[in-house]
């Protein structure tokens, strides 16, 4: 792609932007050079390169390619047997490093697929062994560990002791010598440890002099004692030095062996840090992968020019090569025009280079061999050019090559001459462009054009939109409208007087001015529209959140109702559960206090137990019921209301109303009862509860009295007979127990217990027990009609 597009469309700044965003030499390279590509495949690819990238960073984060170095020149090197130092070493150590933690960021699982990038992470080798042999033997770029060989190391022990050996003296030496000494230290000169003996005492200190000072009032001595000791060190320095170049000549020899992974894992890491520099620029802009196509479609939907501050650069849609190849921009000055021609080019530019764009996703681009731009004001004075002719020599080129597959951007075009004459050029280079179906886009002031656009099949107008009210453009590029001139409607802002404006619009023709009033119509049509259309969509989001509120309540209601099913379900099974437990414990006890000859104060206790714990039940259900329940409020109640009693679970009507402590009159049945407000709980249904179960169905008279008429639940369930035929004395026992509770609770007068003839047995257990139980006044054999002997009716004592 031509240069000089690439440089009028800032295309460099992108790249610049972009190599930020890299961390290895290599990657910024790449970078820095990346252009455009024609190949759909190339393209899709590298989009898709960059894609993927941005997944994996939000799944797991940025790739750190830190450490990375340009190895190539060591690995040319080992290729010719050469060694390595020990800078070398640690580069090859780090560039392994970073491939062993690129390859297990990019180990594939059930969070990131196999993707485009999955063939540059398997290419990695972190050669463990060889990195983990060179972390061994170097400790730093000025260090190699003592352990790299059993030779260095006994080098460097026989070197430590020596050393200890140097100092001794050397310290014995400072203490019998202080007066010589021009100060009591132990200094180095030419690699040897020496003294500093004051110039009138060097005599005094047998040595070898090895300096002295500026001024000559010291000499640096290496006094007799160390001479021989040095001297072994220094052998021993050099043994160290040869045996440090055999431990890298070792390793060098190791990593001779892996000069082609080496070679490969640099450029895999290289490749993926460029790309994954692309996704992270990408989010820097919030960019979206385009889709591409070969039909010189473009559609950008809300584009952003990536240059201009993000917080402030307004989107606009571009559409060009559907309906219409060439289109036409007009409008004001400094209203946008320039900025949507940079912002098509360059996002054009982008895409075929495989970045993604700063777009709405789902924005279309198409695919070109060349992007021509001619954009700004090149005139040079060295050059004899004018505007107009700047304009030429660069138009001039482009009408040579252009073609079906190119995309070409004018700014201005035809200006810098006479108006006429400019125009009528204008408008015969669009038509050569049109006719060669080439894309195009052109931003001018000429009316003519917008004439020429409105006559011309696939020519389409578009303008960006101007307040007039606020004298600023909007930045809006709006497609299928031509821009109209604000020229009276400014001036008549900025306070021009009103004749002279006149004057000017009489000088206008009348074709110009009908060809104005119908723009002005048209814009105002647009923005009516446009007003309805925003109607219409907060109306669609206004209606969206009501019904996901619906929803979201609807949901809520039903969970919440499963979970009181749910709760209500268990609280049952725990009841049944309970009374089944207190049941089964009742009736063996019975039993065996039966079997055991009890007493019938024993078996009166266990009776009186099984009501005490029927009696806790009734109260905790009672505790959780006025919990539940909301109490009624002083200003809510009137006389005549019906209410319910919580403490005695009755209800009854208001007889007076509540006192200064909430106390009122409630009248319930025959009885009324001063009752505390708190205790209240208004009724707005006719039939109430009572209780126990009981039920109470209550009628209005036209004086306001309440006819009551209670029916025990348990009669409605409890049956006047019970059937003892087949069971044994236990078995019967226990049955008939249970039976007659029930029925005395539920307050029938009378019941018939079936027991058959047989042989008496089972009817002389029954009449026994009925003997022990208090409540029963009185029972006899049944006569003609109610069964004879085979039943006892029993007849309960209803005064206790």
């Amino acid at each position: 792609m031509n240069k000089k597009a690439l440089k009028t469309l800032e295309y460099d700044k992108i790249m610049e932007r972009l190599a930020h965003f890299a961390t290895t030499p290599m990657g910024k390279e790449r970078c820095q050079n990346l252009e455009p590509m024609n190949q759909l495949s190339d393209i899709e690819l590298a989009v898709q390169e960059t894609t993927d990238a941005a997944d994996r960073i939000r799944r797991r984060g940025p790739l750190s390619f830190t450490g990375v170095r340009n190895i190539l020149p060591s690995i040319k090197r080992l290729e010719i047997g050469s060694s390595l130092g020990i800078g070398e070493l640690l580069s090859i150590s780090s560039l392994l490093s970073v491939a062993a933690r690129a390859k297990s960021f990019g180990r594939e699982d059930d969070e990131i697929p196999e993707d485009s990038l999955t063939g540059y992470f398997d290419i990695l080798e972190p050669v463990t062994p060889l990195n983990n042999e060179i972390k061994r033997c170097i400790k730093s770029e000025e260090e190699i560990d003592d352990n790299a060989s059993p030779a260095l190391r006994q080098i460097r022990r026989s070197m430590g002791g020596i050393n200890a050996r140097i100092h001794t003296q050397l310290n014995s030496l400072l203490s019998s010598h202080k007066s010589e000494l021009q100060d009591a230290v132990v200094t180095m000169r030419n690699g040897r440890y020496c003294l500093p003996v004051k110039a009138e005492n060097k005599g005094q200190i047998s040595g070898m002099v090895h300096d002295q000072s500026s001024t000559g009032s010291t000499y640096f001595i290496e006094p007799m004692a160390v001479i021989k000791l040095n001297n072994e060190m220094r052998e021993l320095e050099i043994k160290e030095q040869k045996e440090i170049e055999a431990i890298l000549a070792n390793l060098s020899n190791q990593t001779a062996a892996y000069t082609e992974q080496l070679a490969d894992n640099l450029q895999a890491l290289s490749q993926l840090d460029f790309i994954f520099a692309k996704a992270m620029y990408s989010a820097s802009y919030k960019g979206s992968c385009p889709v591409f196509n070969e039909k010189g479609i473009i559609h950008i939907r809300d584009g952003r020019h990536p240059l201009l501050n993000p917080e402030t650069v307004v989107p606009t849609t571009i559409r060009l090569g559907d309906d219409f190849t060439l289109l036409i921009i007009t409008g004001p000055n400094t209203g946008g025009k320039t900025v949507s021609l940079k912002t098509t080019g360059l996002l054009q530019m982008m895409g075929q280079s495989g970045l993604h764009i700063p777009a709405f996703q789902g924005s279309q681009l198409a695919i070109f061999d060349e992007i021509y731009a001619d954009i700004g004001d090149e005139q040079s004075i060295e050059q004899s050019l004018s505007t107009f002719s700047s304009h030429m020599t660069n138009i001039v080129p482009i009408l040579e090559k252009a073609d079906s597959r190119s995309l070409v951007l004018f700014d201005e075009l035809g200006a810098g001459t006479d108006p006429v004459e400019g125009a009528a050029l204008a408008m015969s280079i669009l038509n050569y462009l049109h006719n060669m179906q080439v894309r195009t886009m052109a931003t001018t002031h000429y009316s003519e054009l917008k004439v020429y656009a409105l006559s011309t099949d696939g020519v389409e107008n578009a303008s960006c939109e101007f307040n007039v009210e606020t004298l600023s453009p909007t930045y809006r590029l709006l497609i299928g409208i031509p821009g109209k001139s604000n020229a009276f409607a400014i001036s008549r802002k900025l306070g021009l007087e009103e004749h002279i404006i006149e004057t000017a619009n009489s000088y206008i023709g009348h074709k110009d001015k009908a060809f104005e009033d119908v723009i002005s119509d048209l814009e105002h049509s647009r923005q009516e529209m446009e007003k309805e259309q925003e109607e219409i969509e907060r109306l669609r989001r206004d209606a969206s959140i009501l019904k996901k509120r619906v929803e979201e309540q609807k949901k809520q209601l039903d969970e919440r109702r499963d979970k009181i099913i749910t709760q209500a379900n268990e609280e049952a099974r725990q009841i049944l559960q309970s009374a089944k437990t207190t049941a089964d414990q009742t009736i063996r006890r019975i039993n065996k206090l039966g079997m055991s000859g009890g007493n019938m104060q024993q078996l009166e206790e266990e009776r009186a137990k099984l009501r005490n714990q029927l009696k806790k039940n009734d109260q905790k259900k009672e505790k959780q019921l006025r919990r539940s329940v909301k109490t009624a409020r002083a200003e809510d109640i009137k006389i005549g209301d019906s209410v319910r009693v919580l403490s005695l679970n009755m209800p009854g009507t208001v007889t007076s109303l509540p006192n200064a402590r909430g106390d009122m009159q409630v009248q319930m049945g025959i009885m009324s009862s001063q009752v505390n407000i708190k205790d209240v709980e208004l009724v707005k249904v006719d039939t109430l509860s009572g209780p126990d179960g009981a039920i109470m169905t209550g009628k209005k008279s036209g004086k306001g009295s309440h006819a009551s008429q209670i029916k025990m639940n348990k009669s409605l369930n409890v049956s006047t007979e019970v059937n003892l035929i087949g069971m044994n004395a236990d078995e019967a026992i226990a049955t008939l127990d249970k039976y007659l509770d029930d029925a005395y609770l539920a307050h029938l007068p009378q019941v018939r217990v079936v027991h058959g003839r047989g042989t008496g047995v089972l009817k002389n257990a029954v009449h026994n027990h009925l003997k022990r139980l208090r409540y029963v006044k009185s029972y006899r054999l049944g006569t003609f009609g109610e069964g004879n002997t085979g039943v006892t009716i029993v007849t309960f004592d209803t005064s206790q």
